[in-house]
């Protein structure tokens, strides 16, 4: 048999449309857009057990269900017998009306209801056995009941839910929860903030959660326009308002933005969702819990690296205990502003922010940085980024692997990792085009040729040896051998056995194909860093 129905999103909303919010709900039920008949083939309706019915036995009544409310802890005493009743009375209720207004062949439903005293959203979801689904508007009469639930819900606790979801299958299996927010609501179940204010004013709470909290309460209170900020920085000025000068919190600027770098590579190589990432001049990371962070690099040698740790306890006593939002901004200059800050001043989740300049770390009242683990990738030191990429690497990585990475991290600290360093510590299976890529519009990939192979660079020494006319007697050119260099080769001839000679020929060759003429009266570790100096100059 052959149903039609409305296919796509599914919703309904009471009370004013609303611009400008934050918030970009679902549209009203009769404004919205009609999507595509779908017909989807279910096989014939199956009984529904354990749901009143007006034809429902005694016996099927007593199989039904417990599905009264759980409020746990938030119940200030033991719901009253005729309430719980009441309680499943409805769900009851609403369950029936779920059934019928289901396709035939369904077996399962899920509804989702949000609502406040100014706004309704809701979605139902029938699906089949073999995972096809269909989207319904529920009746008016589910909505009734719907409502009627939730103001019930008011008499037990800290005011009456925000989201019920029903889930329903056709052999009678019923479960129903009550949200009260203690999760952030899905985004296209999140109504406006003045929605949320206007259902305190109707069933004024306790508290509430620190995210919601913030959502409807922040008022702005963190958003720092260039207009604002120009003015603060002046008033900050002319107060003797000064930032905390920032030595022991993070790492300096360029090490930080290296060590970002190439664990946003090394989450990219391993085909992860999570981890950080880099945009030129810009570094974010969320992390699993709701915290994250954002890093810009700005022109003269400045940077902002801001965010928010989601459940941090200077939230909660501002947005539900009224007291004053940490002065993140005290002492900052005017270039701190939104378009370098973390969005999450946005809905005022902020948390820290802190700025480079002048070769420092400066804050304003923002937490130290052991405090903001949670929020920031884990750059603390070489050894810490070794860790984790080993960690993604291998439950039990070996002395060869980790050898591979602090070769790889130390060449990001330097802002030369080539195509080998990814291949060595990756493998050649992993995405390498997609790690190069991040280090390379963050600058830590070597931007010069390519790594000179071995036998290139002896073959360089022989042409220079020839083209300069080098006195070569007792410098046996047969034995010439290379020694790898962090930008080329060492290549020279070992002294024989018990000679010593402080002004043997040494050649350095550059992986553009340069050679540079010494001698052994300079040791390689002193002459090598002004060697890598002038290649890195040639290519910047």
């Amino acid at each position: 048999m052959t149903m039609s129905h409305e296919a796509g999103e599914v919703s309904h909303r009471t009370g004013e449309n609303r611009t400008g919010d934050t918030q970009s709900g679902p549209p009203n039920a009769d404004e919205r857009a009609a999507g595509p008949d779908v017909d989807l083939e279910f096989d014939s309706l199956s009984p529904v057990i354990g749901v009143e019915t007006a034809e429902s036995s005694g016996a099927a009544e007593e199989s039904a269900p417990d599905i009264g409310f759980s409020l746990g802890a938030r119940a200030p005493e033991p719901a009253t017998v005729d309430v719980a009743d009441r309680a499943r009375s409805l769900a009851h209720a609403i369950a029936q009306q779920l059934m019928s207004q289901g396709p035939q062949g369904w077996t399962r439903v899920h509804a989702a209801f949000a609502m406040t005293v100014t706004g309704q959203l809701s979605r139902l979801t029938y699906s089949d056995d073999s995972g096809r689904q269909a989207q319904r508007v529920p009746s008016p009469e589910t909505l009734d009941l719907v409502v009627e639930h939730r103001t019930l819900s008011a008499t037990l606790g800290d005011g009456p839910w925000w989201r019920l979801e029903i889930t329903l299958t056709s052999e009678g299996e019923l479960d129903v929860d009550h949200d009260y927010g203690d999760e952030p609501f899905p985004a296209d179940q999140l109504f406006a903030a003045q929605d949320y204010l206007a259902d305190l004013d109707a069933y004024p709470r306790t508290t509430l959660p620190t995210w919601l909290a913030a959502y409807a309460r922040h008022g702005n209170r963190q958003v720092r326009t260039p207009q604002q900020a120009g003015a603060a920085a002046r008033a900050d000025r002319e107060s003797a308002v000064l930032p905390t000068a920032s030595d022991d919190d993070f790492p300096d600027f360029p090490v930080l933005w290296s060590r970002w770098s190439a664990l946003a590579a090394a989450f990219v190589a391993i085909g992860s969702e999570w981890g950080p990432r880099v945009l030129p001049s810009f570094g974010w990371f969320e992390g699993s819990r709701r915290s994250g962070s954002s890093l810009y690099a700005l022109p003269g040698g400045r940077a902002v690296l801001s965010g928010g740790v989601w459940n941090a306890p200077e939230l909660d006593i501002a947005y539900n205990g009224g007291t004053p939002l940490p002065r993140l901004y005290a002492g900052a200059p005017e270039w701190i502003a939104n378009s370098v800050l973390n969005s999450r001043a946005g809905g005022g989740l902020l948390t820290f922010c802190y700025w480079w300049e002048r070769g420092r770390w400066y804050r304003g009242e923002s937490p130290h940085a052991a405090e903001l683990a949670a929020a920031v990738p884990g750059m603390w030191t070489a050894a810490t980024v070794v860790d984790v990429i080993c960690g993604l690497l291998a439950d039990e990585p070996s002395d060869s692997l980790r050898s591979a990475v602090t070769d790889y991290v130390d060449a990001a600290e330097r802002n030369d990792v080539t195509r080998e360093h990814l291949s060595e510590t990756f493998g050649d299976t992993a995405d390498l085009d997609g790690a190069n890529y991040q280090l390379t519009v963050s600058g830590v990939a070597r931007t010069g040729p390519g790594r000179l192979p071995e036998s290139d660079a002896i073959a360089e020494v022989l042409r220079y040896i020839d083209t300069h006319a080098v006195d070569t007697t007792g410098y046996p050119l047969d034995q010439l051998r290379a020694e790898r260099l962090p930008v080329g080769w060492l290549v020279h001839t070992p002294p024989g056995q018990g000679e010593i000679s402080v002004q043997r020929a040494l050649f350095y060759v550059a992986d553009d194909g340069v050679v540079e003429y010494a001698t052994s009266a300079t040791p390689p570790s002193v002459y090598t860093p002004g060697f890598e100096q002038r290649f890195h100059q040639r290519h910047s």
